[in-house]
């Protein structure tokens, strides 16, 4: 079985920085798209960013340009997530996902929701002000 397991979060003043970071075990795929989506209290979950694994494509959303930086080890199956300069705009949990052939810019779709093939337990970032 693939899992997915996130961690990094917590609690941070507004101006700080987290990194999070997501590994992949039971994971044996060569093309994927690797991700961050949020989802803040009351709100819908929206793709943050995503890394591709065989062309480095990358993808942030508008809210978080310039602040977050995604990178990955493929070796180690692992995505991490540099965020930087927080606001508390931030605050969500934060959820890793994987999907097999698919490009990161459909992170921005809605429909990336529903083609996510895993999905790792959400980790909490909280933003004080």
């Amino acid at each position: 079985d693939v899992q997915l397991q996130a961690s990094g979060g917590g609690l941070v003043q507004a101006g700080g920085s987290l990194r999070l970071s997501c590994t992949a075990a039971g994971f044996s795929f060569d093309d994927y798209a690797m991700g961050w989506f949020r989802q803040a209290p009351g709100k819908e979950r929206e793709g943050v960013s995503c890394i591709h694994s065989s062309n480095g494509g990358t993808y942030y959303a508008d809210s978080v340009n310039g602040r977050f930086t995604i990178s990955s080890d493929t070796a180690k199956n692992t995505v991490y997530l540099q965020m930087n300069s927080l606001k508390p705009e931030d605050t969500a949990v934060y959820y890793c996902a994987v999907a097999t052939y698919y490009y990161c810019s459909n992170f921005r779709t809605r429909a990336s929701l529903d083609a996510m093939d895993f999905w790792g337990k959400g980790t909490l970032v909280t933003v004080s002000s």
